[in-house]
């Protein structure tokens, strides 16, 4: 689903006659995160949100993972494998498993270290145990099967918790008091222009920034281009492709974890040639495109986006702060 306009600005009508559902949600939410979960018999470091839709999980999971590895780990991915159809504990092969199968995000975290999709987190995280020595939880921060050793809950500083209400309401799966005792540090991508994160809960609160890769930044800048995406929230995307200076003159914004079909595709690609623009979208809609028709992928433009923190040091301090923790 697409995220309501109305959960990013200030309440309205809308918001408050919905506020008493968001109410029960938040408080059932609430009260799960509460359980007691199991321990696994390694690390597990949960990057989640306290919101529904995109904040740059996955990409700053992704960091998390490399800066592991160069510390000397062996990270392994755990996710539920959104939008596929595997239960799981299994590891995913991009040679042999599809975004049916497994979900988009799994196929881009596996590009980076082994990945486990499971519903059932922990079994997914004693089959993660076997091929590495640290796990890393792409979202899953309000589900309590699984104990968490250190929870990195991730921010998108442009919208921030949005209306401060709970889903559906707002965008909160939780209210933020609630779900802060669950959480060990925060990183805010993007200009906390929101101020919701504040360094007087006592955690810490690092920030960083979704980075476009240069390469192909350098390609769109003075193009023409037709955007689509679908991810949590697609206009994040359109803002950064004007960031790299492509003059965005059509887009399109799908659900999150939008399921492509054929004439979804080609219909894109014909507005875009009729329009003479360049069609252009994400990593994730890019892995679902691919798998669906590579040569259909190959008629439009990826732009990956990569996370950077901006002081890499304290980052990798509160990594290993979270490692030292679970000795």
């Amino acid at each position: 689903m697409r995220a309501p306009p109305f959960w990013w600005r200030p309440p309205g009508l809308l918001a408050t006659l919905l506020s008493p559902l968001g109410g029960i949600y938040g408080a059932i939410t609430a009260a799960r995160m509460a359980r007691a979960g199991a321990s696994a018999t390694v690390p597990v470091i949960c990057i989640g949100n306290l919101t529904a839709g995109g904040t740059g999980k996955t990409p700053t999971a992704i960091h998390v993972a490399e800066r592991l590895r160069a510390l000397g780990r062996r990270p392994v991915f755990l996710t539920r494998g959104y939008g596929g159809r595997t239960v799981g504990p299994t590891t995913v092969d991009p040679a042999r498993h599809g975004p049916d199968d497994v979900g988009d995000e799994p196929l881009l975290l596996a590009a980076t270290a082994p990945t486990v999709v499971a519903r059932d987190r922990v079994a997914g995280a004693a089959a993660a145990a076997m091929l590495g020595d640290v796990v890393i939880m792409d979202d899953g921060l309000q589900n309590p099967a699984l104990h968490k050793t250190f929870a990195l809950a991730v921010v998108d500083g442009a919208v921030g918790f949005g209306n401060g209400r709970c889903i559906p309401a707002g965008p909160l799966r939780a209210p933020v008091a609630d779900q802060l005792p669950f959480v060990d540090a925060f990183v805010v991508i993007g200009p906390n222009e929101t101020a919701d994160v504040s360094q007087e809960w006592g955690k810490p609160v690092l920030t960083g920034a979704l980075v476009p890769d240069p390469a192909v930044a350098a390609i769109l800048a003075g193009r023409d281009v037709f955007a689509f995406a679908g991810i949590g929230r697609p206009e994040k995307f359109f803002a950064t492709l004007r960031t790299v200076g492509a003059t965005v003159l059509r887009t399109r914004a799908l659900p999150d974890h939008h399921v492509y079909a054929r004439d979804d595709v080609e219909a894109l690609l014909r507005e875009a040639e009729r329009k003479g623009l360049v069609p252009v979208t994400t990593a994730k809609d890019m892995v679902k495109i691919r798998a669906l028709d590579p040569d259909l992928a190959g008629r439009m433009t990826m732009l990956p986006a990569t996370f950077a923190p901006d002081d890499p040091p304290a980052f990798d301090a509160l990594l290993l702060r979270a490692l030292k923790g679970a000795a």
